[in-house]
């Protein structure tokens, strides 16, 4: 940004002399210019000009004058945000919970906040402190909230792992997940309905699925358990969350202790589905991992449809069902234009019979899923080939010579690697031998690129069972969603309702990703909203004090990609002190 004077000519032709704060950016790689604030006449700020030149070269103010910069920070997060909180209904919905009058607004406000710091700094309540100071946070009513430290000079010391904030302002944002997770269920209700609303979505198709998440430290004993880790980290005791989703929205999350089954978390998500959002006949998707009798009987039970993947190598049903696949395979294309046809791998599926009476099977053989698996059988064959050479080498060189611990190492290698599924081995007479076992390689062969999809819908087609099994992955996007982009993980709380609120709050923050993305698909702009949100970045509260109390304050359009974000959700006034839509005011 730079000053530049303008001459304006007055009527009765004396010129007057204007100073400009004008901010340079690129738009369609030409350099643009665009004035962000209009400081005032020239000889009225001729006292200040030196200081205004020293702030804009990020140079120390001078001493002589009164004149200085507040500073500058970001907002279009932030303001973007606080647009998309307000269009699905949660600010009404948060103000609508709380009974207390003296709270109406508060809650909202600093959920939208944690939310916020969720979606762009994700970090604890501690580390908040750090963002509020480069961000400007506010109420609806433009109020900014400022981090509170416990000694001075804090604030300098604060990019320190120990930010050490006072226990009131702790308390504050503690006290808004404690509130949070008190009103989660009517929440997620409320949504649900304004969702279902505002974008008609076609509830008769649910999708359900699993992930865990971590803890540092031991966790809460209710929920911190060990069990199979998605994560990767079998030492850490861990959470199953597990997300509803219906027509790509998320619209419920669970919590179950760690050591839970899969199969045993689909009763209570099924029952609360029933009764919290009063959906009927729905048909019920998940992956293979929810498949059991006990499942499948319930659902029976409760009049509810299903479509879910079978196991391929738990269920001994599935060679007989890929034997019987010598029909007329159908190909799954839809969406595809014709001139991308030859380019896309194809997806086949068949029905064949099943040995269940009302119960439909379907085959389904993937190009892309048969070269991926495929190739990651080669490379595990060929690591645990090469390690049982070396054991081999070992055993004859007589550098191993004990059974057992030769017994050990073969089995180390061949658990490592899966390599049961292709490899046998022997001891005899001292000498230790490997050998391709010929029927479990025939079977893993057969089954590379193939999968399983199982049902009790009669007027499901072959190639809709496929797609509507396929659209199981936004549920897996979901997650990689919550884990990796917002940063779900790990967990620090030591209280399970603590635990319940910071997962909610990830939830909440996907839920607002999740409308952006759509919002920037709709107006047809090529960004993730990954990238949409470090771009909203560049928008930025700027505020300058020019002496005897007289500040003037303005906000930065950003960039050219910025502007178009921000028209593509409608949004044309920035200033963080105008009044909300709704006309409320925070208490």
């Amino acid at each position: 940004m730079y000053l530049r004077t303008t001459k304006v000519k007055r009527p009765d032709g004396h010129i007057d002399e204007y100073i400009r704060l004008v901010e340079s950016l690129w738009n369609n790689g030409s350099p643009r210019h665009r004035i962000v604030c209009n400081l005032g006449r020239k000889d009225l700020l001729a006292p200040h000009a030196e200081t205004l030149l020293a702030m804009l070269k990020g140079e120390p103010k001078p001493q002589s004058t009164p004149a200085q910069a507040l500073g500058a920070w970001d907002w279009g997060v932030m303001r973007v945000a606080r647009e998309l909180w307000q269009e699905l209904g949660l600010q009404d919905s948060l103000d609508g919970l709380v009974k207390r009058r003296g709270d109406r607004g508060e809650l909202a406000d600093r959920a939208l906040a944690l939310v916020t710091n969720r979606l762009c700094e994700p970090t604890s309540e501690h580390g908040m402190a750090r963002w509020l100071e480069t961000d400007y946070v506010c109420d609806r009513a433009g109020r900014r909230w400022l981090p509170e430290w416990r000694e001075e000079g804090e604030r300098l010391a604060s990019r320190r792992p120990r930010v050490r904030v006072k226990d009131r302002q702790l308390r504050q944002w503690y006290s808004t997940l404690d509130e949070l997770v008190t009103h989660k269920k009517q929440i997620e209700k409320q949504l649900f309905f304004r969702l279902r609303n505002l974008f008609s979505l076609k509830v008769d198709l649910v999708f359900y699925d699993l992930t865990s998440t971590y803890f540092e430290g031991r966790g809460p004993s209710e929920l911190a358990k060990h069990g199979h880790s998605r994560d990767g980290k079998p030492r850490n005791r861990q959470v199953l969350v597990g997300v509803v989703m219906i027509d790509g929205w998320p619209i419920a999350h669970h919590l179950f202790e760690g050591n839970q089954r899969d199969c045993s978390t689909v009763q209570s998500v099924v029952k609360d589905i029933e009764e919290r959002f009063g959906l009927g006949r729905v048909v019920f998707v998940g992956d293979r991992g929810m498949v059991t009798s006990q499942n499948i009987d319930l659902l029976r039970s409760r009049h509810q449809g299903y479509v879910v993947g079978l196991n391929r190598r738990r269920r001994p049903e599935v060679m007989g069902y890929l034997e019987r696949a010598s029909g007329q395979w159908q190909e799954c294309r839809a969406g595809i234009a014709a001139s991308e046809k030859a380019e896309v791998p194809k997806t086949l599926v068949q029905e064949v019979a099943s040995d269940k009476p009302g119960v439909r099977v379907f085959v389904v053989h993937s190009d892309e899923r048969l070269s991926y698996e495929r190739t990651e059988r080669e490379k595990s064959m060929q690591r645990v080939r090469e390690q049982l050479e070396c054991l081999e080498r070992r055993v004859a060189t007589g550098k191993l010579k004990a059974a057992p611990k030769i017994g050990a190492a073969a089995a180390r290698i061949i658990a490592r690697h899966h390599g049961s599924r292709y490899y046998d081995w022997e001891l005899k007479d001292g000498r230790f031998r490997y050998f391709e076992h010929p029927v479990n390689l025939k079977q893993e062969q057969a089954l590379e690129g193939k999968y399983l999809i199982q049902t009790e819908e009669p007027h499901l087609s072959a190639v809709q069972a496929v797609e509507i099994y396929k659209e199981l992955s936004e549920v897996e996007r979901a997650f990689s969603k919550l884990k990796d982009v917002i940063e779900m993980r790990p967990i620090y709380h030591q209280k399970a309702a603590r635990v319940q609120a910071h997962v909610f709050v990830a939830s909440l923050a996907f839920l607002l990703d999740r409308a952006l993305e759509k919002k920037l698909k709709s107006a047809e702009l090529d960004l993730s909203s990954k990238e949409a949100w470090q771009i909203l970045k560049t928008v930025r509260v700027v505020e300058i004090e020019l002496g005897h109390g007289e500040q003037k304050r303005s906000v930065t359009q950003g960039t050219a990609r910025a502007a178009q974000i921000l028209k593509a959700l409608g949004i044309n006034n920035l200033d963080p002190h105008a009044p909300p839509k709704s006309g409320k005011e925070a208490a």
